[in-house]
């Protein structure tokens, strides 16, 4: 694999069905990865992989539910088998859910941290044991602004997305000296279905997105500020602006973070008194 190239690189990518995963997949497939496309959704992650190969593109698709350890491993197994080798695990699926800690149920914070937190640490020993025995390899856990600042009324994604990026930056530390690279995305606000398909406690996704004073980015421009920090081997990978300057004010200072959080929650409790 040429440095700082995806070309013929062996990719696997968790959620590629739908959203930010499903344009890193198309997007891995235009700059000519060997794309493996998995999702708990096996139609939906075929249908990704068959577009990247009428595009001129190699992929191909597989069922896959992140919370199943055994079922990652017989995952990258099959991909070492046919590929020879694993250079890249986007462990990207994930799920959302919002409202108060005080309104939200035991099981939705079980929901979120198995897909969120154990599906990552699922997939990222299992390629991590098998990275290490080749010598190389790149393991990119999708987190978020979410796990650099926290996010007021949703408290099971933060504490998820901050466990992804003390693992990344663990694991990183661990795997230098054998080859091994690994990276924490922290987007801000992208343009995809998330929303669409979080859980929501005595709260609505209208009220909930009307919350948000930032613009959402464009799922692509998103996928390629990803995949070049990949490509530069960038430990925390943080984007657009305004995350980066949140983060800097929070490293700086981390009353700033809790202040910007209790904005939200008063907003919140505001609107939901008047409705």
């Amino acid at each position: 694999m040429a440095k700082g190239s995806f070309e013929d690189a062996v990719a696997v990518v968790t959620g590629g069905a739908s959203g930010l995963g499903k344009a890193l997949c198309e997007e891995l497939g235009r700059r000519h990865a060997r794309v493996v496309v998995t999702d708990l959704q096996e139609e939906g992650a075929r249908a990704v992989a068959e577009s990247i190969v009428k595009a001129g593109g190699r992929a191909t698709a597989a069922a896959l539910d992140v919370r199943d350890a055994a079922a990652f491993e017989r995952i990258l197994d099959s991909t070492v088998a046919g590929h020879g080798r694993l250079d890249y695990l986007f462990n990207n699926a994930g799920l959302a859910a919002v409202g108060e800690v005080q309104s939200l149920p035991l099981d939705i914070w079980h929901r979120v941290l198995d897909v969120n937190l154990w599906g990552v640490i699922h997939g990222a020993t299992a390629a991590y044991a098998r990275m290490v025995r080749q010598g190389s390899g790149h393991i990119v856990n999708i987190a978020s602004l979410a796990g650099l600042a926290g996010a007021a009324l949703s408290s099971p994604y933060s504490a998820s997305k901050f466990g992804v990026v003390g693992l990344s930056l663990t694991l990183r530390a661990e795997g230098a000296d054998l080859g091994i690279k690994v990276s924490a995305v922290c987007p801000g606000f992208i343009e995809t279905s998330i929303f669409d398909n979080s859980s929501y406690t005595d709260a609505t996704q209208e009220g909930m997105i009307g919350l948000i004073p930032f613009k959402f980015m464009d799922v692509d421009v998103a996928v390629r500020k990803l995949l070049q920090g990949v490509e530069r081997n960038r430990p925390i990978i943080v984007f657009p602006f305004y995350a980066r300057f949140l983060w800097w004010l929070t490293r700086l200072r981390p009353q700033i973070g809790v202040d910007v959080n209790r904005k939200t929650a008063r907003a919140f409790r505001r609107r939901k008194a008047k409705s």
